[in-house]
């Protein structure tokens, strides 16, 4: 029998960045040493609401990416908690040496909002469509890495954040995507939680992002064929749930992992790599295979690149013949 933890509403669409933008606001209320800097993408990465509620705790640092987490990192050396915002293919893409060496070796908690991330971009094309940064972000000492899937858990996120005297990287996407949770649904930093649940599953998919609704309405598609998926939103990254992920191996022998990035050191690598060492299973992967992207609409994009919940259910019809 199949039962849902969370109930889908596609009438209600908004991107994450626009739940980060009020999240941050609420974060600036109640906790004074929150600021926020921007390299000249204001109303893009959502800011602009906290620069009008706190104009003296705003900075507008230009095109200059290294700049812009460079001052962060000083600032937050004398106290304050500041949320850097760009896009996610120049903050890291353009900055990763200064997010080295100034944050991460200083260990100071320094948000990085990387916007516009992924192939959702869409007609951007290749220059503006991050697809590299969670491999980049993940590998750094001492970063939080957190991808949520939807605009109320990035408020969640942005709130948990501005509480953790950490760095940390927040991955945002432009395109406007359902609501999957609510105000009531948990929100934990490093742990992941099953967004579609079936008591007898035959294959589990770990997803994050964008990829989290795809992900529910294959598992809803496959269980009307008799098929019992059960669907895990890892919006944490690192540090990495790996109890769930371990508990998910050993009841359904199968995993599929889905996100919109490169297969190459994302989410599924990071998965590959806790089965390796705890629980091997048969894993198929969902994402780029070693592509740039190009123009078109998010729609035609997650086709294109086989990142849909039509080849999401391939996936999962491949891993369980691989399981036997």
């Amino acid at each position: 029998m199949l039962y849902k933890t969370l109930k889908l509403n596609t009438e209600d669409q908004k991107a994450t960045r626009d739940g980060f933008g009020v999240g941050l606001v609420e974060a600036g209320k109640s906790d004074e040493r929150i600021v926020a800097l921007t390299a000249d993408l204001k109303e893009s990465t959502r800011v602009e609401a906290f620069a009008q509620e706190f104009p003296d705790r705003f900075f507008e640092m230009g095109v200059a990416e290294q700049n812009l987490v460079t001052v962060a990192s000083g600032l937050a050396n004398y106290g304050k908690v500041p949320f850097v915002t760009s896009y996610a293919t120049f903050s890291p893409g353009r900055n990763l040496e200064q997010i080295r060496t100034t944050v991460c070796i200083n260990d100071v908690p320094v948000k990085i909002i990387g916007c516009h991330a992924g192939l959702t971009v869409g007609p951007d094309g290749a220059t503006h469509q991050a697809l590299e940064d969670i491999a980049i972000m993940r590998v750094l000492p001492n970063m939080t890495v957190v991808v949520p899937c939807d605009t109320e858990e990035a408020r969640k996120a942005t709130l948990t954040l501005a509480m953790t005297n950490k760095p940390a990287y927040l991955r945002l996407g432009r395109d406007k995507t359902p609501s999957i949770t609510t105000s009531e649904t948990s929100f934990e930093l490093g742990k992941g939680y099953y967004a579609f649940e079936t008591d007898s599953a035959d294959v589990t998919i770990i997803a994050c992002g964008a990829l989290v609704y795809n992900a529910i309405i294959a598992a809803e598609e496959l269980g009307s064929q008799g098929i019992n998926v059960d669907v895990i939103n890892m919006h944490t990254i690192k540090p990495l749930d790996r109890d769930i992920i371990i508990s998910a191996a050993k009841k359904t022998g199968a995993i599929v992992t889905a996100e919109e990035h490169q297969i190459t050191g994302g989410l599924g690598s990071a998965v590959a790599e806790v089965l390796a060492e705890e629980y091997p299973v048969p894993i198929e992967f969902i994402g780029v295979r070693n592509q740039f992207g190009q123009s078109g609409t998010p729609a035609e994009l997650m086709k294109f690149y086989k990142l849909d919940s039509e080849s999401i259910k391939g996936a999962i019809h491949d891993v369980l013949r691989r399981k036997g």
